[in-house]
């Protein structure tokens, strides 16, 4: 079967594993031939020029979204979490929240009052082996899918903790993070050849032939392989040798979009669409390409919701682990207006919010300001920055409201739901 696409791409099927896949093997001297910039809008793909001196506009998050504030209730211990390393899972209804000192795996309604709790962290068939896990909750199903870092296995609970089944992986996958894709089943990037590919390129080695980013749709219920694709590589490094370990890039590989998902392939500059229907389609492009950088610039992730694209590049030295400021920019997909924006808030006074979650400290993790959410964005309002800016007269409405009755030093963050009109 042959797809054709809006660009010039070159579609190979072939039969993979237990299910017909699909080889998306792109020709990438081909997409980047000398269309003007007429021809590439008119066609229909959006695109971000990094050399290009967009306008920078103070926006009000108010303006273009639905602001909402989340306090997760403290009033009973066992559901007090520690701050700024938690993994955290918003559905309609539902706050998912993994405490990282006990591997604790807590639930909170939607306003923030305490619903469950468990903690099945072990060594045994039932359990789960690291305190940090990814974590994917189904809100229909009560079903909460717990990875594993260390074996090719999800064990599945409800969320009262009542193991449901173990979901194995195909053989030789590794993952950071599962995207929810549709009732039946959930996506995920296999990163174990990538960082495979970083170490051997960091030690001198040539760039391995044939090397893919592989990526999997795969049932919720039995972990059969639904979807298999494949987008080609480069020997474009983006990490660093430090301290004798790999550090690489943090960027965001996979995100979850209204119509599907969002495959960020940051070494060849394009974002696709991916929405199930064995279809894989160029909705982003930068110029001017990685590879022609000094210091490189890739996308390191994009978030699409409501009539608007958010978009982060980072920038970072060949061979250096060393990050330079990262830019930000807003795309509004029905005028096609490109702005740097400055997100303010009525109710918080010089404080700027950047979507930023994958943003690095200066050793390099990340240092996450927020996350992206199936509905918005979510950040994270520190409780002792929140004080001291409700003392400093700083804080209205009902921010100011929330921060008043908070103690710094017994109470959860906050945090601001953004969903986008």
């Amino acid at each position: 079967m042959r797809i054709t696409l809006k660009f010039k791409f070159l579609i190979i099927t072939h039969k993979q594993m237990r299910t017909n896949s699909i080889l998306y093997s792109v020709v990438m001297t081909l997409l980047m031939t000398a269309c003007s910039t007429d021809k590439q809008m008119k066609e229909g793909v959006a695109f971000i020029d990094v050399k290009k001196n967009y306008p920078e506009r103070e926006i009000l998050l108010t303006d273009i979204a639905d602001v909402t504030y989340l306090y997760l209730n403290t009033d009973d211990v066992d559901y007090l979490y520690k701050r700024g390393a938690n993994n955290m899972y918003i559905k309609k209804n539902t706050i998912v929240v993994v405490e990282y000192s006990s591997g604790s795996i807590l639930f909170f309604s939607k306003n923030g009052l305490p619903k469950s709790r468990f903690q099945r962290m072990g060594q045994g068939p039932e359990e789960y082996r690291d305190n940090t896990p990814p974590i994917m909750y189904d809100e229909t199903a009560d079903e909460i899918f717990v990875a594993d870092y260390y074996s090719e296995m999800i064990q599945v609970y409800s969320s009262t903790g009542m193991y449901k089944r173990k979901i194995t992986l195909p053989q030789g996958t590794s993952m950071t993070k599962l995207i929810d894709f549709d009732d039946h089943s959930f996506f995920f990037m296999n990163g174990i050849f990538e960082r495979e590919r970083h170490f051997a390129l960091a030690a001198g080695a040539k760039p391995p032939i044939n090397y893919v980013l592989p990526f999997y749709r795969i049932s919720k219920t039995d972990g059969e392989v639904l979807d298999y694709i494949e987008l080609p590589g480069t020997d474009l490094l983006l990490g660093a040798m430090v301290g004798g370990r790999w550090q690489s890039s943090p960027r965001e590989y996979v995100l979850k979009c209204p119509e599907g998902v969002l495959l960020n392939h940051a070494q060849s500059d394009i974002v696709y669409l991916y929405n199930g229907d064995n279809s894989l389609t160029p909705v982003l492009y930068k110029t001017p390409l990685a590879v022609s950088l000094n210091p490189v610039e890739v996308i390191s992730h994009c978030l699409d919701r409501g009539q608007y694209q958010f978009i982060q590049v980072q920038i970072l030295r060949a061979g250096e682990f060393n990050f330079l400021p990262a830019k930000y920019y807003m795309r509004n997909k029905k005028t096609g207006e490109t702005v740097r924006p400055k997100f303010l808030l009525p109710d918080y006074k010089d404080k700027e919010f950047i979507m930023n979650p994958s943003r690095p400290n200066a050793d390099g993790r990340p240092a996450m300001d927020g996350f992206i959410y199936d509905d918005g964005y979510c950040f994270e309002l520190n409780l002792y920055e929140l004080k001291q800016a409700y003392r400093d007269n700083r804080l209205s409405g009902q921010l100011k409201e929330l921060a008043a009755t908070l103690n710094e030093d017994e109470d959860n963050n906050v945090f601001m739901l953004v969903e986008f009109k």
